[in-house]
């Protein structure tokens, strides 16, 4: 293990290697870590060879080192920016509680209302059937 690199240390790195589920970040020249797909951006991504291509220069944060297994888990999305999130409408507010009270009584009604009249019904089909 190299005693050069911490984990939360942002550096340049070099994309070695692109497989479906992320890049391998050379350190240097005896350290190589790997960078999740989870971990190429903000947002998602489908096809990691849109964002990286082997050989380009990247900045990468260390995410984790596993020293048993000399595993370097790094992040460029730590690096950057998160994106400011898209401005939303307001939603309509809410009917006032006297709206609310008329259209209860107009119409709608809650299942414990309606129970009564469907076993009201029920009754009188099965005397019916009789």
């Amino acid at each position: 293990m190299s005693e050069k690199f911490q984990e939360g240390q942002v550096l340049e790195g070099k994309v070695t290697g692109i497989q479906p589920y992320g890049a391998f970040v050379a350190l240097d020249d005896q350290v190589q870590g790997l960078v999740h797909i989870s971990e190429v951006t903000h947002g998602f991504v489908k096809d990691i060879n849109e964002h990286l291509s082997e050989g380009d220069e990247v900045q990468v944060k260390i995410l984790n080192i596993d020293e048993k297994s000399n595993k370097y888990s790094l992040s460029i999305r730590a690096t950057q920016e998160a994106p400011k999130a898209e401005q939303r409408r307001p939603r309509k507010q809410a009917a006032p509680k006297q709206q609310q009270q008329e259209d209860a009584s107009s119409g709608f009604n809650t299942l414990k209302d309606k129970l009564e009249d469907w076993i009201k019904q029920s009754d009188d089909r099965e005397k019916y059937r009789k």
